[in-house]
């Protein structure tokens, strides 16, 4: 229980000496208490709404950039160069395009795939474990030649592999053993393909120890060639063309093809527009605007379960913005076309609470009947995705509207603090003070209080007083 402010002067003699009247430290605590408590309301309230509208501004700052990154897929004209090549036999061919192919179609024939040579040796009856010799071979794919060491640690045939397959500077040949009934093969193969990248085994060391292991042109009697090195060849549009390999990158500007069988009969390869690339993208773009509705809805909105206004309802920002991104939904575009000239000429619409929907088929259809003016539409001078990136530009730089807002929260919030902190250094020199005087006051009730005490035994001594020892 805490001591009472005041206390009631004692007639014994510890009263008399001099006790406490006033409980100061409690008095002055609930004084400056009291003086402070409805002025620091104040400032925690203003703080707490300056805080949240701080925080909510961050949250449109990232809502707007995380829209205006979306609109990078859809916001140029070269976002709309995106091609598409397609083959009508995909069982010997695939393709696929880059911007810089042109729209077309072409006769494809595949006359002949690229391969890579592989060689078998003569059998070895001793078996993966023979030994064949030592001595320095040097192996040649294509242009490039590097040599292998074979001495008593390496002799054996699966030695030999072992040391080819490890060997620096090795461009890509490979090295097995197959074993069979005649006894085990040395099988070389190639990993590049094309006929100019065939395989040359050589003994450099003047000695005949690994003669059984050689090849060349001229001296093919210890291998048996199980698949020649070959180019591919091929003809588009009636133009001859061969390859080093099946990945086909330099035939047709822009267009790569991956070659899988030969063809019976030509094939037709199709560059065009990639429809469906295109209004993926667009999908996104509506996607990335119905989280930016719902972010705008979050903080300037108002729950009627809840019965709370969003963090920004009636900001002037929030407003603004929102004002802008409506008008530029709204707005029709010079496509060069008056069919598909606006959003929902294109099958993109507005719901009820502000978000979007796309109807597919119809935005596959206008992209399929009129790509330049779909395209036009999102990424021309004026277009949507265009505008929209502009206006998104300004309102986020660094002294935009928001930015500036942004800073004026900030600058509020901490002239909030500072007077949080004048209000606390006010209440510590009002503390001091009112403990000045009650501690006075308290001294000279404590000096009544004494004499009072004195006074009062004094008299009781006085003859004729009631109590006292002459009185009759």
């Amino acid at each position: 229980m805490s001591s009472p402010i005041v206390s009631v002067a004692s007639n014994s003699s510890a009263g008399a000496a001099g006790g406490s009247v006033i409980n100061v430290s409690s008095l002055v605590a609930q004084l400056v208490q009291a003086t402070e408590a409805p002025q620091q309301a104040i400032i925690s309230q203003q703080t707490q709404s300056v805080s949240s509208e701080i925080s909510a501004i961050g949250s449109l700052k990232s809502a707007l950039s995380q829209f205006q990154s979306s609109l990078g897929a859809i916001d140029t004209p070269s976002a709309f160069d995106a091609l598409s090549a397609t083959s009508s036999d995909t069982s010997a061919f695939t393709a696929s395009a880059s911007s810089s192919a042109t729209l077309g179609s072409y006769s494809v024939s595949v006359t002949q795939l690229a391969q890579a040579q592989q060689i078998v040796s003569n059998a070895f009856s001793g078996g993966s474990s023979a030994t064949v010799g030592t001595g320095t071979l040097q192996l040649t794919l294509g242009s490039t030649s590097f040599n292998v060491t074979i001495n008593s640690s390496n002799d054996t045939l699966s030695g030999i592999a072992a040391a080819i397959n490890t060997a620096a500077g090795n461009p890509g040949i490979e090295a097995s053993i197959v074993t069979g009934t005649t006894g085990a093969h040395l099988v070389l193969t190639s990993t590049l393909t094309g006929a100019a990248n065939t395989i040359q085994v050589l003994e450099t060391d003047s000695g005949t120890g690994l003669s059984s292991l050689t090849y060349s042109s001229s001296n093919t009697s210890n291998y048996t060639q199980s698949t020649a090195a070959q180019d591919a060849s091929l003809t588009i549009a009636g133009v001859t063309y061969t390859s080093a390999s099946n990945t086909v990158t330099t035939a047709l500007s822009g267009v790569t093809l991956n070659l899988l069988a030969t063809t019976s009969s030509a094939a037709t390869l199709s560059v065009a527009d990639n429809v469906a690339t295109v209004a993926g993208n667009i999908q996104s773009f509506v996607s990335a605007y119905n989280a930016l509705q719902s972010t705008f809805s979050q903080l300037g909105g108002y729950d009627a379960t809840t019965n709370t206004a969003g963090p920004l309802t009636g900001n002037a920002a929030l407003s603004t913005v929102q004002n802008q991104v409506l008008s530029v939904l709204d707005s029709f575009v010079n496509t060069g076309s008056s069919t598909y000239n606006s959003l929902a000429s294109v099958g993109i619409t507005a719901n009820s609470d502000g978000s979007l929907s796309v109807d597919t088929t119809k935005l596959t259809a206008a992209l399929n009947s009129d790509f330049s003016a779909v395209s036009a539409l999102f990424s021309s001078t004026g277009g949507i995705a265009t505008t929209f990136n502009s206006q998104l530009t300004a309102q986020l730089a660094s002294g935009g509207p928001i930015d500036s807002l942004s800073q004026s929260l900030v600058a509020q919030e901490n002239g909030l603090t500072q007077q949080s902190n004048q209000l606390s250094q006010q209440m510590s020199a009002l503390s001091a003070s009112l403990t000045e005087q009650y501690s006075a006051l308290n001294s000279l009730l404590s000096s009544l209080q004494s004499t009072s005490s004195y006074l009062t035994q004094a008299f009781a001594t006085l003859p004729g007083a009631p109590g006292s020892s002459s009185g009759g």
